[in-house]
């Protein structure tokens, strides 16, 4: 089968591989799409070290074998939750598996979803629900991770929120915030096609990133009393000290974004305002349900209005063409999936 390497920053090759076979516990999956995330971007651009291993980690498919029971079949439309854990540990007990010490991701530590075929655990397997295509359900794992986010930060029915970055990930939270229950949400975009979808999705207001823009999503955000912040920019932005100035007295700040630097903090104001600030890293499951489950669910409800997030599609050959498209915004991208 085939499957795609990045050799060195800025170039995707595809190689011929084995194929795969179930090992116990696991299933292969014939991948249908994998998105490129925006931390592929990051080793992409040269900002980390590429993955030794195939990558991609936001897969959804069809099961074609399987090495034990769990939920799925043959044949079952699935989406993948990418990450392979102990399931035996105080975290992994309680839900929290992707805070395992053995934590092991696909597309990171071991194969993804570039490819035509990709080995999963079989609890990682998410039935994806009737009604819901496998075209649309590629954005099950952006969507879980500002689920997860969300959650972390407290955001309940009528919580007021802000979301610095209109990247998929800041317009995905849009949706997971409002379906939440938040009764404001205030978002920053870069960009025009950014901000004309966070308006299409629900945002309350969207404000440019410009000095301008800035000063006027900061006023808004004190008349607002901001409960929660989601900073979903990370790479060099001063979004850290941003959001801590945005929160009000009380609120919660979710770092999202990732960061190539440490960014400015500015603790007296966190100390004044006794604002938290959690860090959000991917999903989990707990006694109020899995962020995998309640991201299907919100897509399959939803998924008129989100499928036009996902802007470009590519072949598997032209992976090196589909990293470039999203790594360059002039293109009007904003999840761009490779289609086996």
């Amino acid at each position: 089968m085939r499957a795609a390497f990045c050799e060195r920053a800025g170039e995707i090759a595809i190689r011929e591989v084995a194929d795969l076979t179930p090992r116990a516990g696991e299933a292969i999956v014939r991948v249908a799409a994998c998105g490129i995330c925006g931390s592929d971007l990051h080793w992409f651009g040269g900002a980390g070290t590429p993955p030794a291993v195939c990558p991609g980690h936001e897969i959804v498919g069809e099961v074609v074998a399987l090495a034990g029971g769990g939920v799925a079949r043959e044949g079952d439309a699935v989406a993948v939750e990418p990450l392979r854990s102990c399931r035996s540990c105080a975290r992994c007990r309680r839900g929290d598996y992707h805070l395992c010490d053995q934590l092991r991701i696909l597309g990171v530590h071991e194969d993804g979803g570039l490819a035509e075929a990709v080995r999963v655990p079989i609890e990682a397997l998410y039935l994806i629900p009737a009604g819901l295509s496998l075209s649309d359900a590629v954005l099950t794992e952006p969507l879980a991770v500002t689920v997860h986010a969300a959650r972390l930060g407290g955001v309940v029915a009528g919580s007021r929120v802000v979301i610095l970055g209109a990247g998929a990930i800041g317009l995905l939270a849009i949706v997971a915030c409002r379906r939440l229950g938040a009764a404001e949400v205030l978002v920053s975009a870069r960009h025009a096609h950014q901000r004309d979808q966070a308006l299409r999705l629900g945002a309350t207001a969207v404000f440019p990133t410009d000095r301008d823009g800035r000063g006027a999503l900061r006023t808004a955000a004190a008349v607002h009393d901001v409960d929660v912040v989601l900073e979903t920019v990370g790479g060099s932005a001063p979004t850290l000290r941003q959001a801590i100035h945005l929160v009000g007295p009380g609120g919660t700040v979710v770092v999202l974004g990732l960061f190539d630097v440490d960014p400015p903090y500015p603790a007296l104001a966190a100390l004044v305002k006794e604002a938290r600030v959690v860090g959000s890293i991917v999903y989990n499951r707990t006694a109020a349900g899995s962020d995998f489950e309640i991201a299907l669910e919100f897509l399959r409800d939803e998924a008129a209005t989100l499928r036009a997030l996902v802007t470009h599609r590519f072949s598997l050959s032209d992976a090196q063409a589909a990293f470039r498209t999203a790594a360059d915004k002039s293109t009007g991208a904003i999840k761009v999936a490779i289609c086996p």
